[in-house]
């Protein structure tokens, strides 16, 4: 390696811990204090760095303290390129989600110390929700184009790519958005199963079992019904022979 290389590496690797600490601190900060009593100033101080050091890498106290997320995107968008071929794009999307879940060393939301804190705070704070979904909105337009190459189209011209990605990103946001008002951290995994399974059966390309307490509803349902017609018919017959036996009196 030339020294002339050596240099731009190095900087390379410095703004990425600079980066990093930053995001660190406000990480620790908005959680330690609240959102609202943390200034980019703090922040800033926390990392050993100025201001101006502060707006080089991001843009406001809320893409800092989210930063962490990011990754995740990527990660889930990994594993999505990594899926066979053949399947379903909306099955490889679950699965990817999933196989990210499942992963130690991808240290998933429900493993990572405080993720699940700072989602809740998310949920609470406006800007702070609107800087995740900015987050998730890069990793989805990833993610589209992801799907677009496994179907061989392109997402320009067919919308089946963004449908896909829209449907899977849906069911990951419904269920992180029941995870955090849960109140059970390692609830996520299940909570992404149920979601995907709540989607239609021909996107996911495999059918969806019917759960026992609707099977059970049904039966009863059922047995209702039966036992209704059974006593319509009994008063009908009733009121039959009371007529016939009038008739025949008079």
């Amino acid at each position: 390696m030339t020294p002339e290389r050596k240099i731009p590496e190095r900087r390379s690797r410095k703004a990425r811990r600079t980066r990093d600490t930053l995001a660190q601190a406000a990480f620790e900060l908005v959680l330690d204090r609240g959102l609202r009593n943390v200034t980019v100033e703090e922040i800033a101080e926390a990392a050993d760095v100025d201001r101006r050091t502060f707006s080089r890498y991001f843009t406001s106290k809320e893409a800092a303290a989210l930063d962490s997320l990011r990754g995740d995107g990527d990660r889930i968008n990994a594993a999505l390129r990594a899926r066979p071929a053949p399947e379903p794009p909306l099955l490889a999307y679950r699965r990817a989600v999933l196989d990210w879940l499942a992963d130690p060393g991808a240290e998933p939301w429900h493993r990572r110390p405080r993720i699940f804190d700072l989602l809740v705070v998310a949920e609470e704070e406006p800007t702070l929700y609107a800087v995740f979904h900015h987050i998730r909105v890069d990793a989805q337009e990833d993610s589209v184009a992801i799907v677009a190459d496994r179907l061989g189209v392109d997402p320009r011209q067919d919308i089946r790519p963004a449908v896909t990605v829209a449907a899977g990103a849906g069911a990951l946001l419904a269920a992180q958005a029941a995870w955090v008002r849960g109140g059970r951290p390692d609830a996520l995994p299940a909570l992404v199963a149920e979601a995907f399974d709540a989607l239609s059966a021909d996107l996911l390309g495999e059918p969806r079992p019917v759960p026992e307490r609707h099977l059970d509803a049904q039966k009863q349902h059922q047995g209702i019904t039966s036992t209704t017609n059974t006593t319509r018919t009994t008063r009908t017959a009733r009121t039959t022979g009371k007529a016939e036996e009038t008739e025949a009196t008079s």
